[in-house]
């Protein structure tokens, strides 16, 4: 006998594929992946966005997610890509897709495809991480700490158990500062921006609070609140993230 197939003519094939940068924001940083993609798959719907679907028996519209941040982080740099079955501009797209979120799930950016290899430009991060009743000198200090050491080794626990891993080799970038005069505090507070290359196993903005930990002993009495600022190719020269849509912006003609 032979394999039984779908009923129903095929999927319509792609012709556009759209990339998008949106936010997690507020409250909505909180949002698991999944949760992320329900409400992004109603939005899709929501905006009648002329998606392509994969074939066989239980079709799902052709969403590649990249990257995505932890959950309980806010992000300002995440990104996905879509495949559509009829041309849209992607300015509108967006404002459409934008307008279907909630508020904190915001679609701030979109280009069409016009470059592969989108997934290897995404090969760090930078983040900002809030460290509330932690004093701006005793961050530094730390700081100093960490990257003064060739290794700074902790835990995590995995699926497979608790594995010790390097935090520091990753780091490409450490600095703490002050609070901007335009984000009151009450108390002390400390700023860490942070610049981790993308390797495997991942190191995490609280694997580095962990090795912060480690060689200074820093521990921060509430919680750190974490969020993404960037995330794409790291340019070694000047120690910066770019962003990983320019070069598709590039590649399109002009009008």
């Amino acid at each position: 006998m032979g394999k039984r197939q779908p009923e129903g003519p095929p999927p319509a094939p792609a012709v556009q594929r759209i990339r998008l940068r949106y936010t997690k924001r507020g409250r909505l940083r909180f949002t698991s992946h999944r949760d992320f993609q329900r409400a992004f798959e109603r939005a899709l719907r929501r905006a009648e966005v002329p998606m392509a679907y994969s074939a066989g028996f239980t079709p799902h519209p052709k969403v590649s997610y990249a990257n995505a941040a932890p959950t309980g982080t806010g992000s300002e740099a995440e990104y996905l890509e879509i495949a559509l079955v009829e041309q849209r501009d992607p300015d509108a797209l967006r404002e459409l897709l934008d307008e279907s979120l909630p508020g904190g799930l915001d679609v701030v950016d979109a280009v069409e495809v016009r470059t592969s290899g989108f997934a290897d430009r995404l090969t760090a991060s930078e983040w900002e991480l809030r460290l509330d009743g932690v004093a701006v000198e005793d961050a530094e200090k730390a700081v100093a700490a960490f990257l003064a050491a060739d290794a700074v080794e902790v835990e995590r626990r995995t699926k497979n158990g608790m594995r010790a891993f390097d935090a520091r080799g990753p780091v490409a970038g450490l600095e703490a500062h002050a609070p901007l005069p335009d984000r009151p505090t009450q108390g002390p507070c400390a700023i860490l921006r942070l610049v981790v290359r993308h390797v495997t196993p991942a190191v995490r903005p609280d694997d580095v609070l962990s090795g912060l930990r480690a060689v200074a002993d820093l521990a921060p009495p509430v919680p750190a609140a974490v969020t993404r600022l960037a995330q794409g190719l790291f340019d070694e020269e000047s120690g910066t993230v770019t962003d990983p849509l320019a070069l598709d912006r590039e590649a399109a003609p002009t009008a």
